[in-house]
């Protein structure tokens, strides 16, 4: 009988929040230096997500107190190795009265990986609506886990889905494997973090962002009946927008409802919509990538 130790699987949800824990530095320049890591990724590639929202914990870290982020606007500028380190520069390009605006850039082996510029704001009073969420969707509860649509996957592909710390129920169905159903440019999402988060509200704002960039890019490929699994698709992050319009928790269940107006040149637009689960409108978000695929699609 084999007595070894079990083996212990890392805790993803542990993971993501050690990430989001920058460490502050004493190198100095005109600029705001922090360091972090990335998360272990199977394919070494840093995910697109965790750089975004490390970039704003990073610039959160200068922002006078009270203030939160409303929006950001990023472009991913080269591949990132999670196997390395990470510095993160923040230029606090102006404070105002109720404003904040900073630019944020993240760094390995001395060039930016991804750039960014948000905006933070005072809790003010205002105009207020919303878009309503849709009313015809099941609930998460409704639907099948990821692990029930993985069947077939090659284990290290199993792994980018079963290693993060992220719970993701599709509406109609996932599209890992094939397409299932009608073609058209658009699908909605349930999404949370798998286990409590701490009640920071900083930490929530991070999530969401990291969040936001995961299944975005999927109503771009539904629409053409392309599946993540197809032999030569290649799909990258080419610039990303976020909104927060209101405070909620990223680890309690949320509908992100996505649609992509344009694919053409090579690149497509998604769009998106973040509700909580008892329907209030959370951020918006955009992002453009480049799309390309085999010959015979």
């Amino acid at each position: 009988m084999d007595h070894a130790e079990p083996t212990v699987e890392p805790d993803p949800v542990a993971s993501l929040l050690a990430v989001l824990d920058l460490n502050g530095s004493d190198a100095r320049t005109s600029e705001d230096i922090f360091t972090g890591t990335s998360q272990s990724m199977p394919l070494g590639r840093v995910y697109g997500g965790q750089v975004l929202a490390q970039s704003i914990v990073a610039a959160e870290r200068t922002i006078p107190e009270g203030r939160i982020v409303h929006s950001m606007h990023g472009y991913f500028l080269r591949p990132g190795d999670s196997a390395k380190g990470i510095t993160f520069a923040v230029d606090r390009i102006h404070d105002g009265r109720s404003f904040s605006t900073r630019r944020t850039q993240a760094f390995q082996d001395g060039v930016p990986i991804f750039s960014m510029i948000a905006s933070f704001q005072d809790d003010d009073p205002g105009l207020e609506h919303q878009e309503p969420m849709p009313d015809d969707v099941p609930g998460p509860d409704e639907l099948p886990d990821v692990e029930s649509h993985l069947h077939g996957l090659h284990p290290m592909s199993k792994r980018l889905f079963t290693d993060r710390p992220v719970d993701v129920r599709h509406i109609p169905s996932p599209i890992y494997a094939s397409v299932q159903g009608e073609r058209i440019p658009r699908q909605a999402v349930w999404m949370r973090v798998r286990r409590p988060l701490p009640d920071a509200a900083g930490i929530h704002r991070a999530a969401l962002a990291y969040l936001s960039d995961l299944t975005i890019q999927e109503s771009i490929l539904r629409a053409h009946g392309i599946a993540w699994a197809t032999p030569g698709l290649k799909v990258a992050s080419l610039d990303h927008a976020m909104w927060w319009h209101r405070s909620g928790r990223a680890d309690e269940w949320m509908l992100y409802v996505q649609e992509s107006p344009s694919a053409r040149g090579g690149r497509g637009l998604a769009t998106g919509r973040v509700y909580s689960a008892d329907g209030v409108l959370l951020a918006s978000v955009a992002q453009e990538i480049m799309v390309r695929v085999p010959d015979g699609h």
